[in-house]
């Protein structure tokens, strides 16, 4: 046995978290194979890609009978609940009509057959292409219209609203814990707060004193987000914050078994690293899975940039990631990571 891990955890609606463990949404990453693989090593929450709400809203008006988009992303199936759905958008009336269509299931292009348990409004990307747009991460530079947003999509909904948010725009207006506690009162359920600005994006190291200082603020569930590598980041979060839970991003990608590293902890038992072995059979489980849900051509393609996550730090990896690139199918990219296996026996 090992030190254990306290997270206390935290509850959506009747949903308890319990191990306070959350996969944080990525576009481009989060897709159902992923969330599917780290649900299986303790994730207890995940959350969908960002979903646009203005474009979910207009593929359901439009009258052509084309292939949606947007909605596939925001599948939900059964085997993946508690999931969470993200959306973005700057409009009160668009994010609010998105919701409560989510909700509902009710909308073209869904094939899922589950149903979010709550919805969560990013106001945390920091990418160009939607901030200048006044959307994500740039709302927070309009309390007023955080207020109004939140409060728009929590009259629409029955089940719980969260709110994703960063430290602040810039290191001149750190105002999380000011935006945090606009979104309790306007009906949020918790926050999931990510400790850097949208000025740093990804570096420096994310400040976990405004999380703390969010807690503080809030009455509601507070998740910690930022740097968290190892279980003993985890800890460190939760000592220093007091975070009800911690949110992984790009610690979990190419190495699910974090999510296992910190339920263990959480249990007080040891974690053993995966072998060599191990971390190839999850890749190409993860790639089958890319190919059921996805199809041969856009899985050989979006598994490339996972598959390379997969055999970082491997011997021989970065000769492997360009014949991956090279490859034109799944099958030559699943020769290239097996010869990994069969070259590090030599």
């Amino acid at each position: 046995m090992t030190e254990k891990l306290k997270i206390n955890g935290f509850s959506l609606g009747e949903v308890k978290i319990e191990n306070g463990l959350v996969l944080a949404p990525m576009a481009g990453a989060t897709d159902r194979a992923f969330r599917e693989i780290c649900r299986k090593h303790g994730a207890a929450l995940t959350v969908s890609e960002m979903v646009s709400a203005k474009a979910l809203c207009y593929e359901q008006m439009s009258k052509k009978n084309s292939e949606s988009r947007t909605a596939p992303l925001a599948d939900v199936y059964k085997n993946e609940e508690p999931m969470a759905v993200q959306i973005f958008g700057s409009e009160p009336s668009f994010m609010a009509k998105a919701a409560a269509l989510l909700e509902s299931g009710g909308y073209r292009g869904r094939t899922g057959n589950g149903l979010p348990v709550s919805i969560d409004i990013n106001m945390g990307c920091p990418v160009h292409k939607i901030v200048s747009n006044g959307e994500g991460s740039a709302l927070m530079r309009d309390p007023k219209l955080v207020g109004e947003i939140v409060k728009a999509v929590s009259g629409a909904v029955k089940i719980p609203v969260t709110v994703k948010i960063r430290a602040g725009w810039d290191e001149k207006s750190i105002n999380a814990p000011e935006i945090a506690k606009i979104a309790e009162a306007n009906g949020a359920a918790a926050v999931f707060v990510h400790g850097r600005t949208r000025q740093q994006m990804y570096a420096p190291s994310a400040d976990w004193s405004v999380i703390a200082d969010v807690k503080k603020a809030v009455k509601i569930p507070v998740i910690g987000n930022g740097d968290i590598c190892t279980a003993r980041d985890a800890q460190k979060m939760v000592e220093i914050t007091g975070c009800d839970g911690v949110m992984i991003g790009r610690g979990a990608l190419g190495n699910p078994w974090f999510f296992s590293e910190i339920s263990n902890a959480v249990r007080g038992e040891e974690f053993v690293p995966p072998t060599l072995e191990e971390r190839i059979k999850t890749a190409l489980s993860h790639l089958e899975l890319m190919r059921l849900y996805k199809g041969d051509f856009i899985a050989g393609q979006e598994a490339k940039k996972h598959i390379a996550w997969y055999i970082k730090n491997v011997r021989g990896a970065a000769e492997a990631r360009r014949r991956i690139n090279e490859s034109a199918d799944i099958e030559q990219i699943k020769a290239v990571i097996c010869r990994l296996t069969e070259e590090d026996g030599k």
